[in-house]
Parts: C-alpha cells; structure tokens; sequence
C-alpha cells in the first residue's frame, strides 16, 4: 500500500464546484488541502449549468468571475419570461455587486475553480477513486483510502474529510450520514445544446401540459456561440427522451413552448440529449466526527430551480469557515456548518419542493415570483459574508 502526501488538514474528495471551491477556499486560508478526484479534469457533467446570482456573487467575491468571462462565457444582462403567450424582457439590475448572469460550460468552470484551488496551495490527485475511509478506534474519520488507475491503494491521512462526491456520494454512505429530510421527487430534467442562433438573453417558458400540470423550459446561453436549451416536466412524459432522440425531447419543449421548439429546430443541435429523471429533493445530515459533506452530497434538489451550483458555492464558505475555526481550536467540531447550511438553504429548498410538483400555471408564477425574491435576499447574504477568501 502506497503512502500518500504526508497528513493534510484536509482530504476533499470530489474536485467539482463544492470540492475545487472548499479546497480553493481553506488553501487561502492556510490550510493543507489535498483533492482526490477520479475523473480527469477538465472533463463535463451533468449539468444545465446556469448560475443564479447569488453564485455570480460569489464568482465576484472569491476573484473569478473575470477568469469566467474571460473564458468566453457571455455577460447576459437580459432575462426574458414567457408565460403562455405573454412575454416580459427584463434588465438583470445592480444588485450585490454585481449586474450580470452567466452560463459557463462545467468543464470549463470547474477547470477554474481547480485551477484556482490549485493556485491557493491544494494538491489536486486526478485519477485517483476514493474507495474507502480511515478511522480511528473510537470511529472518528481520519483521512481516506484511494485506488490509483494501476490499482495501487493511496492512504491519505487528514484532520478532516470532506465527501464533494454528488447525489450518489459514497462518502456518505461510509460515514453514515442520513438523509434527514426527502421529498417526493416525480421529475425530470433533460437538455440539448443548439448553435447557429444569436442567443442573447436568459429564457424562461412556462406553459400548460395536457395533464393540467406547468411544463418549464429555458436556454440558458453558453461558450462559442452556443446555448443550452433545457425542458422540466414530469417524468411521465419523458419515454423515449434520451441519446440521439432528438424530436422526442424537441416535443417535450414543444409541449411547454411552442416558440421556443420552433426556433431550436432552425439552429444547429450540437450534441445529443442528456438529462435525468426523478432527481431527489433531500438533506442529508452534512456533519459527524472528522466529516462534512458539500454540494449535493449533502443537499440536492430538482434542477428546476437551477440551483445546484449555487448550493454548492454557499455550502464550500460556509464549511471553509466551520473548519478553519474547528481546526484552529476555535470551535469544538463542524457542527456550525451544518446549522447555516440548513437556514441558509430553508426558503429556496421548500420552493423548489413545490415548484417540482408542477402545479397548475397560476400558482406556477407565484412560486417564480417567491423565488425571485428568495434569490435576491440569498444574493445579498451571500455578499454580506465576512470569510477573507479573496485571491
């Protein structure tokens, strides 16, 4: 069994958002972090990929959000809703800082967030599988086992481990972590990437569907001309929607925007289609003895609302803090972390619970327009946060 980097502060495991921006994060702040991811990076994801504004606050924040900019994602300051056949364009206005969305490609952003990470002094192992945990008699986590690509096993001994592994952490589940709260999940959530257009705003369509039930769809305007155009609706309806079926996911759109299928049917389908149905809305317990969870090991939610990397961002700040102080002997464990986490995320969590059941079309807007509120006091939060993690 091979020896690993001598005992880090810290072993994040996953080098995603919630990873890559929680060893970015400690690194500034002193701490020893090593990441172990298995993938090699960059590499994509599952992922519509568009951030709210309170993740562009943090991209601002933490110095990043002109590498992004700079990496040819483009400055979208114009949101439109459309709401059956009436449509609304708004200004993306000023507000905690900053005036603008973005849609970066994932193996993009998280390539900038490990490079950054990187940057900040934490040792980033791709290739490496985590596939199991160190512990100490008592049970206390105290670092993690990996598998090299040749099948060498790696122990990297830590003070801390931290699971950044997604919905179906295996993290988790080693260290007991139990999913506290679950709500009924019936969605699905599936994407294509069109070219050929000038995409030049952020689109939201809501429609009804033969159920009675909302359908939601948007595009979301990315990298080299591109733009994802994405579709919710409940999984019932998504037999045959996946791979090269294209038409099948363009009914789908067609379903909820009739505008909007007709005019990604004159540009260019630049991949094939991906998606994922039945996605869960759960918390799981985010802290225990030498752990934490990050991003959507810990909390997942249906894509609907789009939120998932801006949980991952809030989360990394949140625990960076929680272990700075555990480690400096400032707190007795990571218990804090999940405490914030848990008010942090409470309003916009409950409102996409009910958003996933696709209620009828009416209350459909008033949960978008609860919503927007909820994200314009998260964005303001966010901003408030006192963590010195600048570049």
């Amino acid at each position: 069994m091979g020896e690993g980097d001598g005992q880090a502060d810290v072993v994040v495991v996953g080098a995603r958002c919630g990873g890559a921006a929680t060893a970015m994060l400690l690194g500034r702040l002193g701490h020893r972090v090593t990441v172990v991811e298995r993938a090699r990076m960059p590499s994509d994801t599952l992922s519509t990929h568009g951030l709210a504004r309170g993740a562009v606050v943090q991209l601002a924040r933490w110095g990043l959000l002109d590498r992004v900019l700079a990496s040819g994602a483009p400055s979208l300051r114009e949101v439109m809703f459309r709401i059956g056949d009436a449509e609304e364009v708004r200004a993306v206005k000023p507000r905690a800082g900053v005036d603008q969305l973005v849609a970066p490609r994932r193996h993009i952003l998280d390539g900038i967030l490990a490079a950054a990470a990187a940057g900040a002094g934490a040792r980033i192992r791709t290739g490496l599988t985590a596939c199991g945990l160190l512990r100490a008699q008592d049970g206390r986590i105290q670092g993690v086992l990996a598998s090299a690509v040749d099948g060498e096993r790696i122990c990297l001994p830590a003070k801390v481990v931290v699971g950044a592994d997604g919905v179906r952490s295996r993290m988790a589940v080693w260290s007991g972590s139990a999913v506290r709260e679950s709500h009924p999940a019936d969605n699905a959530t599936f994407y294509v990437y069109v070219a050929g257009l000038p995409w030049r705003r952020l689109e939201y369509h809501a429609g009804t569907l033969a159920s009675g039930q909302t359908g939601y769809a948007g595009v979301f305007p990315t990298h080299d001309g591109e733009a994802c155009v994405w579709v919710c609706c409940p999984a019932s309806m998504v037999s045959g929607v996946r791979g090269a079926a294209v038409e099948p996911f363009l009914g789908l759109v067609a379903a909820v925007s009739p505008t909007l299928a007709a005019r990604a049917r004159a540009g260019r389908i630049a991949s094939r289609v991906r998606g994922a149905v039945r996605l869960p809305n759960q918390l799981r317990r985010a802290t225990g003895p030498g752990w934490a969870l990050v991003g959507d090991a810990g909390c997942h939610r249906d894509p609907i609302t789009g939120h998932g990397i801006t949980d991952a961002f809030r989360d990394a700040e949140l625990l960076a803090g929680s272990i700075d102080a555990f480690l400096r002997g400032d707190a007795a464990d990571l218990s804090g972390y999940e405490t914030a986490r848990d008010a942090a995320l409470r309003e916009t969590f409950e409102i996409t619970c009910a958003l996933s059941r696709y209620p009828p079309l009416p209350e459909f807007v008033a949960l978008q327009q609860r919503l927007r509120h909820a994200l314009n006091a998260e964005a303001d939060y966010l901003a408030s946060l006192q963590l010195s993690v600048t570049a």
